[in-house]
């Protein structure tokens, strides 16, 4: 998906998670930083969202060690569940992985995407374009004080539409720019 170089144009990549040996990586990073280090409750922390999200997986010379994920709603993308290993925390990993994020909310025709951001985090996301949201109160859950944050995104030339080419529309996510399985088979006559 997206890479930058860190010495080495290899050392640090996000991919959107695609099947469930990458999804267990996901869990393995999440239960490591929130159950482990953050004390979050498993019910809390896997609360039924996980198989109707987009999921992005971070990578650093080829280990996982961050994650998020995107769910979609009418108006809006909310980017959540956003988790890096302690060792490789300062800024790099997560900006990388919001901007991929960013990238497919806002390829897929959103303008706004939103997080709920740990009070205390509120100013790296200023960095990355998310503002607290006017009147809105902040809030509790999991034992931390989050803020709701929004960034808007300017409208995309190339945002998938309900316009957009079918075969374009039916391939895997964030690979809508690649011809697949399903381009070929059209040059298969139609049995019906």
């Amino acid at each position: 998906m997206m890479s930058v170089a860190n010495g080495n144009r290899n050392d640090l990549s996000v991919e959107i998670v695609r099947d469930l040996t990458d999804f267990m990586k996901v869990v393995a990073i999440r239960s490591s930083v929130f159950l482990a280090e953050q004390d979050c409750p498993y019910e809390e922390e896997f609360d039924n969202n996980d198989l109707s999200s987009l999921h992005l997986i971070a990578y650093l010379r080829g280990q996982p060690v961050a994650t998020l994920r995107v769910r979609w709603f009418a108006n809006f993308a909310k980017i959540e569940r956003v988790c890096v290993m302690k060792h490789v925390r300062g800024g790099a990993v997560v900006k990388l992985m919001i901007e991929t994020a960013v990238d497919i909310i806002s390829r897929k025709g959103y303008t706004v995407a939103i997080g709920y951001i740990q009070k205390r985090l509120a100013p790296f996301w200023k960095q990355l374009g998310f503002l607290p949201r006017e009147d809105r109160s902040d809030f509790r859950f999991s034992d931390y004080e989050y803020v709701e944050c929004q960034r808007i995104l300017p409208a995309r030339a190339d945002a998938i539409t309900i316009d957009t080419d079918p075969y374009m529309v039916m391939r895997p996510e964030g690979e809508w720019d690649r011809e697949n399985v399903l381009d070929r088979s059209a040059a298969r006559p139609a049995v019906a």
